[in-house]
């Protein structure tokens, strides 16, 4: 399921970025594509087709997606999209202001009363799993789905009675269409069903200094494990 959606995801950003019409503020470069374990059994050992890590059995996964030395933006980071966001200080910001560090993403809403405590559980659980020398490469951003309700003032209410109102957390709102379109290329489903609430997905993404898609887990109260080892390997670049 997991590399299902990981393609998913690439497929609607690639389709999402072929209609914007004006220049990104850096230039994106096409590479080769390249294969290697995500838990690096192998070093920096590469593919050129996907397969399973002989030692581990983990499925590869795109290996060109790292750090760039050069400061261009990978075609598949969500860097390059346009939209606008303001956060929970009520400054408005782009994703690229982001980049640089990893990028733990959820989609919820403030007065959600079902799935999104949990999902708010679960982001807090794989949080306390960084060490310590890590945090300070890692954000966990939470992206309103409702930005009619979930003004600044409501996220950083939000966060003060989460106990998340630190630099760690960033709690974002946009327009309706910016947020329908970053849902679209989470991969995240959701719909209004009342005045008050929503149904959505529940998918917690992992995205790398580069803002590229390199892990998803979906569920509530699901094992962390792999989010958290994913979190750790790429703050390490």
């Amino acid at each position: 399921m997991k590399n299902y959606n990981l393609k998913k995801v690439n497929v609607i950003l690639l389709i999402l970025l072929s209609v914007v019409t004006f220049s990104c503020k850096e230039t994106v470069k096409k590479d080769t594509a390249l294969y290697q374990c995500p838990m690096h059994c192998e070093g920096e050992k590469t593919y050129t087709e996907p397969q399973k890590c002989p030692i581990c059995k983990m499925d590869t996964e795109l290996a060109n997606t790292s750090i760039k030395n050069d400061g261009e933006i990978p075609e598949m980071s969500i860097f390059n999209l346009p939209s606008k966001w303001t956060n929970q200080n009520n400054e408005n910001i782009s994703l690229l202001d982001l980049k640089g560090d990893v990028l733990v993403m959820v989609m919820i809403y403030t007065t959600c009363t079902s799935a999104c405590p949990r999902l708010v559980s679960d982001m807090r659980n794989i949080e306390r799993q960084i060490p310590d020398e890590q945090k300070n490469n890692v954000k966990l951003v939470f992206v309103s789905i409702d930005p009619i309700t979930d003004t600044p003032t409501r996220l950083k209410e939000f966060a003060k009675e989460n106990q998340m109102d630190s630099d760690q957390f960033i709690f974002l709102t946009g327009s309706v269409e910016d947020t329908r379109e970053f849902a679209a290329v989470l991969a995240v489903s959701y719909k209004q069903i009342s005045p008050k609430d929503f149904s959505h997905s529940n998918i917690i993404s992992v995205f790398n200094k580069e803002g590229v898609l390199m892990h998803q887990q979906e569920g509530l109260g699901v094992d962390n494990a792999e989010t958290v080892a994913k979190i750790i390997t790429e703050s390490n670049y």
